[in-house]
């Protein structure tokens, strides 16, 4: 009877840690919403892509989530799948940013590839399963979704992905977004992580010092070595993420 006991104070505690991450720094799910909402409903002339709604996932330093969202009418209305990777881009942007150098998950694709420096890294760190697999799926995008408080793990290697800096240019965590092509979650992350007022960048490896999709992908080569290909379907990305920095810029 003491040992029932014994274990289920454990469960309690490790529940109520669980549930109260640090997240003091970081938009709250109804401002992650708003934002996220706000940037879609710009439709795809002005993100690029197919149009389609988004999943939105924020992640602290520790890789603990935060807040998980999607912009639809319902969770129906978005790729389901896309909330598991909305939330492994965030973690994996997260997790290979220095306080002094962002990479998004964009800058990851070159050196992820066959040959290359960073091969292999995407099957680095599987997502949590106790995170992917617990809770009832009503709950998913809501303010009580199951990943909320539980590390989320994973690895991902493509745009959607940007590391969050505050005003003081602290790392403080990750967005992901997905739910359209690659370059369409890499331009809405950009201009959500803009509007919430997290994009002091300090330096990343694209022009402008900044973290931003790169372009120059010939074949297998990047001639920065943090390259990304152009995504087919829907509008065309890449006079859109050329003027991204411009109209968007981080903020140092």
């Amino acid at each position: 009877m003491k040992a029932l006991i014994l274990v289920g104070c454990l469960l309690v505690g490790t529940g109520f840690a669980q549930n109260n991450a640090d997240c003091n720094s970081l938009p709250n799910f109804n401002q992650l919403k708003d934002a996220l909402s706000k940037v879609v409903k710009e439709g795809k002339q002005a993100n690029s892509g197919l149009g389609n709604p988004e999943w939105g996932t924020i992640v602290n330093r520790d890789g603990v989530v935060c807040a998980v969202v999607f912009t639809g009418q319902d969770r129906s209305a978005e790729w389901p799948g896309s909330r598991l990777i909305s939330a492994e881009k965030a973690n994996t942007a997260n997790a290979f940013s220095a306080p002094n150098f962002a990479l998004s998950t964009a800058n990851l694709y070159a050196a992820s590839q066959p040959g290359q420096s960073l091969f292999g890294i995407n099957m680095s760190a599987p997502p949590n399963p106790n995170a992917v697999f617990a809770g009832e799926p009503k709950d998913y995008g809501q303010a009580n979704d199951p990943f909320v408080g539980k590390a989320i793990g994973g690895s991902i290697v493509f745009g959607g992905g940007l590391p969050l800096y505050d005003s003081k240019g602290k790392i403080v965590g990750g967005l992901g977004v997905s739910g359209d092509t690659a370059c369409a979650d890499h331009v809405i992350a950009w201009k959500t992580r803009h509007a919430l007022n997290l994009d002091h960048v300090p330096m990343g490896p694209a022009p402008g010092q900044t973290d931003n999709m790169i372009l120059d992908m010939q074949g297998d080569t990047s001639a920065s070595g943090f390259g990304h290909p152009t995504c087919k379907g829907g509008i065309g990305p890449d006079e859109i993420l050329k003027h991204l920095a411009e109209k968007f810029p981080t903020q140092r």
